[in-house]
């Protein structure tokens, strides 16, 4: 690890980190635990240079960046941070975002004791802090502005964050590190511009190649026959053709519960594509079978088609003689 500045150090004096607990000001917190699953990006090379550039401190007055990893769920941007931290060997913590996340959860949070006193657990974003650590907050466009507004001063040039439940200050080790994940849907909160606009650069993460594909899900599912990887693989490659959100989270669950089909009786096992079919219309839909179908649909529900509606439209059919418009298709018709 790089050394501390001459302000890093002051900061420092006040805060030790030992077995699991730190001490700010007299405050002692019991820290959490790292994510240390094992993760492997595959495909993509550029996305994860790009996010680990985002980290590179060029100089002893550089900050790192915070950058947002964007796209449709299940599309691995979790996995993509995860890689990321895993290269640059700094221990992960990882804070799932909620629509109800308050400000005390992200940071310190009131915890009574055995023994009847109060005591202070850090969240996975402060001990991230504290141990120089990266921190991932996992789809954070579900957190409301409030959450967000107390984490400003931590993705500026100050690098801390204030606990007004615990009364103190928390400043950043020089090698922590964050990035945000965000969904690309509507069940989502907006986030103000001023955050923003210290959540940069945005990395769009997009949907796998056909050779990425088939390697990610022989990497899930080692057991799997490639009969039934093709099949997945193809049907993936022409959602995404499509325009369709279909993962490769969503082939993943698909082809685990058509293995189980297949397994679950020995003497009379269903055919590989009549579990295959079953899984595709348990697991996405029964829309799901006939993707072209699907796709016009959904380009119609999104005005593809739809001529714009006045006013009258809400109100009166569009052959109702009391529609305001009706007077101007007559005109129209008799001008024809």
């Amino acid at each position: 690890m790089q050394p501390l500045s001459s302000g890093e150090r002051s900061a420092w004096q006040m805060t030790s980190v030992v077995d699991g607990y730190a001490e700010i000001d007299g405050i002692r917190l019991k820290l959490s635990h790292p994510h240390t699953s094992p993760a492997q990006w595959i495909g993509q090379r550029e996305i994860l240079t790009q996010l680990l550039a985002c980290w590179v401190m060029l100089d002893d007055s550089d900050l790192p960046l915070t950058p947002r990893l964007i796209g449709s769920p299940g599309i691995g941007k979790t996995q993509l941070a995860i890689a990321a931290a895993q290269t640059s060997q700094r221990p992960l913590y990882i804070y799932q975002c909620t629509a109800d996340t308050r400000p005390e959860d992200l940071l310190i949070t009131p915890v009574l004791a055995q023994d009847g006193k109060i005591a202070y657990h850090a969240s996975p974003l402060v001990t991230a802090m504290l141990c120089g650590g990266v921190c991932v907050l996992d789809e954070g466009n579900r957190m409301n502005e409030k959450s967000w507004a107390s984490l400003a001063p931590l993705f500026d040039q100050r690098r801390y964050v204030e606990s007004i439940v615990a009364g103190i200050s928390i400043p950043a080790h020089r090698e922590f590190r964050a990035a945000v994940t965000m969904n690309q849907d509507e069940s989502t909160f907006e986030i103000p511009d001023y955050i923003l606009s210290r959540l940069q650069p945005t990395l769009p993460v997009g949907f796998p190649n056909k050779q990425d594909e088939m390697s990610i899900l022989q990497y899930h599912l080692p057991f799997a026959e490639p009969e039934m990887l093709a099949m997945t693989v193809e049907f993936l490659q022409n959602a995404h053709e499509l325009k369709l959100d279909f993962s490769p989270r969503d082939g993943i669950n698909l082809l685990r519960f058509a293995l189980k089909r297949m397994a679950q009786d020995s003497d009379h096992p269903l055919s590989r594509d009549v579990a295959w079919r079953e899984a595709l219309e348990r697991c996405l839909g029964e829309d799901a079978v006939d993707l072209e179908a699907l796709a016009e649909r959904q380009r119609r529900t999104l005005g593809g088609d739809n001529v714009p509606l006045g006013l009258g439209d809400f109100f009166f059919d569009a052959g109702d003689p009391l529609h305001p418009d009706c007077d101007d298709d007559e005109e129209d018709d008799q001008l024809e």
